[in-house]
C-alpha cells in the first residue's frame, strides 16, 4: 500500500580498508579518492541530498576520521581563500555540506558484513525507513538519480526497494542476482554470484537501497553467512519471503569503483561530461 513516511535518513557503510587501493588508501579512506572534482563519498550524499534526505548517517573504522573533516566545515580556509580573491573556491568549500543536512558518524567495530554496518546504524536510524547508499557504486544517471527513484517506488508501496542493473554474460557471476516469479515479477529474492549457467535473471543488485526498519530485527537474528559475515542480502531474503521487497530498474551507468579499472573509468566518463 501507499506510504506517507518520508525518507530523511541515509547510511552511508565507509569502515572497510580499500585494500585493492593500497598503498593509496593507507593513510586516506578509499571513499575520499577523487573522481576528478570530488570525491566518491561526496557524489553519493548529494545524490541523497537531490533525493530530499537531511541526514547522512556514516559506519566508519578506523583510520576514517578524514570522512568527518571532509563534511565539517573550515572557516579558516574559507577565510584564506577569501583573503586571495579565490570567491569562487571559498563558497565550493562552504557548499560541501548545504545548510540544513546534518551528519552523524556511528563506529562499526569489527567489519563483520554490510548487513552489521547497516545494522551498527539502528540506534541512529530508529523505527523508520531509510536509504543505504554504497560509495564504491558510482552512478552517473540523468535527474535527480538513483536514490529519488528508489524513493518513488517506496512512496507507492511502502515495500523494500532495490536497484537492478542489466547485466549479460559472464559478469553477471560476480553479483547478486534478482530471481522473480516468472509471472508475477515480483521479487523472490537475490542469489549470490551464481554462475552464469544458474543465474535466475540478468537482473544484478547494485549499491542502492531504501530498506524498512523490520531489516534490524531480522539481522540482529540472523546467523553470519559467507566469510563469517552478516550479510544484507540474507536479510532482503527474508523480506522477499515475505512479499516486501520491489526492484527499479537502473536509470543511468554504475561504474566499480572498489576496482581501479572501474574507478579509472569513472574518472574518464565525468571528465567527459564535464560535471562537477
Amino acid at each position: 500500500m501507499p506510504s506517507s513516511k518520508l525518507i530523511r535518513k541515509a547510511v552511508f557503510p565507509v569502515a572497510g580498508f580499500g585494500t585493492r587501493f593500497l598503498p593509496a588508501t593507507k593513510a586516506m579512506p578509499k571513499e575520499l579518492l577523487p573522481v576528478v572534482y570530488k570525491p566518491l563519498i561526496q557524489y553519493a550524499v548529494e545524490e541523497a541530498i537531490r533525493a530530499g534526505i537531511d541526514t547522512m548517517i556514516f559506519v566508519t573504522g578506523r583510520n576514517k576520521r578524514a570522512i568527518e573533516d571532509h563534511f565539517d566545515s573550515n572557516p579558516e580556509l574559507e577565510a584564506a581563500l577569501r583573503a586571495k580573491g579565490k570567491h569562487e573556491q571559498a563558497d565550493m568549500v562552504r557548499s560541501i555540506l548545504p545548510d540544513g543536512v546534518e551528519c552523524i558518524f556511528v563506529r562499526q567495530p569489527e567489519q563483520l558484513g554490510l548487513g552489521h554496518a547497516v545494522l551498527c546504524a539502528e540506534r541512529v536510524v530508529g523505527d523508520e525507513p531509510f536509504a543505504v547508499l554504497l560509495a564504491d557504486d558510482f552512478i552517473v544517471s540523468n535527474g535527480s538519480g538513483v536514490t529519488s527513484d528508489l524513493l518513488e517506488g517506496f512512496a507507492k508501496t511502502g515495500k523494500t526497494q532495490i536497484c537492478a542493473m542489466q547485466v549479460d554474460g559472464p559478469d553477471i557471476s560476480k553479483y547478486g542476482v534478482i530471481k522473480k516469479h516468472h509471472q508475477s515479477g515480483a521479487v523472490l529474492g537475490l542469489v549470490e554470484k551464481p554462475l552464469m549457467e544458474d543465474a535466475p535473471s540478468n537482473l544484478a543488485s547494485i549499491g542502492r537501497y531504501i530498506l524498512t526498519p523490520d531489516i534490524f530485527d531480522i539481522l540482529r537474528g540472523q546467523t553470519a553467512g559467507a566469510g563469517g559475515e552478516i550479510q544484507l542480502a540474507d536479510a532482503i531474503n527474508a523480506q522477499a519471503a515475505r512479499g516486501g521487497v520491489e526492484d527499479i530498474l537502473l536509470q543511468g551507468q554504475r561504474f566499480d569503483c572498489g576496482s581501479v579499472e572501474g574507478y579509472l573509468d569513472a574518472i574518464f566518463s565525468v571528465s567527459g561530461r564535464g560535471t562537477k
